[in-house]
């Protein structure tokens, strides 16, 4: 997930031109189109068949939107979703977000701390240093009283934090905006549901279609803007304003954030006299999927597995179903290196 910009000149064939872009508001419309009249009613037809899934695999209670800038930078404060954290379910009592109180534990995790395992670092200050501790593979069983996972464990405020479409559609609730509690209200009606079964397996799917809906629909207002963009002469594709070494402070330190599918997405980057002092990404699956922290606390994973029975143990469905609802991915969660002969030098002039 994620590209590079590409320049945009209409008297080219190789950059993006308007026979290009045509193609993209084409896509768009079909897109659109398909979302309302095929992808959202499917959801619904099927979640009335398997509505007691709006009773099971909650999680935590706690959610959490980073946020998705609408400008350059979040720095400028627009936010096409805004920086939410809900505590307990409580949407009415909805927080602002202060990027501060985001730390990651290893004390399950195979990594370590020079300060030790129990501590929770902010991502500025955060460490990579592996250090597994499990059985030799293969094995059948790990002991979670110990390290037991490869994932580090982020917490917002010292709480574990369900990321994702789910946590993006509540906060628009809870804020009223982009007429999602319209949208969410006509949905859960025709399933004779209220809000409280958005927290759930099933919940999750059914944010999921809500939110493609919203995003969908943006991207048509996104295009005019684009097109109007280019009429007045705007071509660029890029902020070049820091985009040289020699014009970055001596020390400072940045963060990068977007609202990827599966959720919160952020990069934390210190850096000192130009050149990367630290460096750590927090991805959705790392907050969803982490072990538990130095307080025992559960991820949303372990928290809405609780309960669940299983019609076979050896074919788990139930657990699928419900971990599927989070759009998993552990290779976005894990990155690891290994260290090895050099392959290959750049120098940057």
């Amino acid at each position: 997930m994620g590209g590079m910009p590409s320049p945009i000149d209409l008297d080219s064939d190789t950059a993006i031109n308007m026979e290009k872009l045509g193609r993209v508001k084409t896509l768009i419309d079909q897109m659109v189109d398909f979302v309302d009249r095929v992808y959202l009613p499917d959801i619904v037809a099927i979640a009335s068949f398997y509505k007691e899934w709006f009773q099971k695999g909650e999680g935590i209670g706690n959610f959490l939107v980073l946020g998705e800038p609408e400008g350059d930078s979040y720095r400028e404060g627009k936010f096409f979703i805004p920086p939410t954290f809900i505590r307990n379910r409580r949407l009415e009592a909805y927080e602002d977000v202060d990027y501060s109180k985001v730390e990651e534990y290893i004390t399950h995790s195979w990594y370590s701390y020079s300060k030790g395992d129990q501590v929770g670092l902010h991502p500025f200050e955060g460490e990579t240093v592996l250090n597994y501790t499990g059985p030799e593979p293969p094995y059948e069983f790990l002991n979670v009283e110990g390290k037991y996972s490869w994932l580090k464990a982020p917490r917002y405020d010292g709480l574990p934090a369900e990321v994702g479409p789910l946590a993006r559609v509540l906060s628009l609730y809870a804020r009223d905006m982009l007429g999602v509690k319209e949208l969410v209200d006509s949905y859960l009606s025709k399933l004779g549901l209220n809000h409280s079964a958005l927290f759930s397996t099933m919940g999750r799917t059914l944010a999921r279609g809500i939110e493609t809906h919203i995003y969908a629909h943006a991207m048509k207002r996104w295009y005019d803007e684009l097109i109007e963009n280019i009429r007045s002469g705007d071509t660029k594709t890029f902020n070049a304003e820091k985009w040289k070494p020699s014009t970055w402070e001596k020390e400072t330190k940045g963060l990068g954030l977007m609202e990827a599918p599966r959720g919160s997405l952020s990069h934390w980057v210190h850096i000192r006299d130009g050149k990367i002092e630290n460096y750590q990404a927090v991805v959705p699956t790392t907050w969803n999927g982490s072990p538990r922290d130095a307080k025992g606390q559960p991820s949303p994973y372990e928290a809405s597995l609780v309960g669940h029975a299983l019609a076979n143990p050896q074919e788990p469905l139930e657990i699928l179903r419900t971990i599927h609802s989070f759009d998993p991915c552990l290779a976005c969660a894990v990155h690891l290196y290994r260290e090895e002969e050099e392959l290959t030098s750049v120098r940057i002039l």
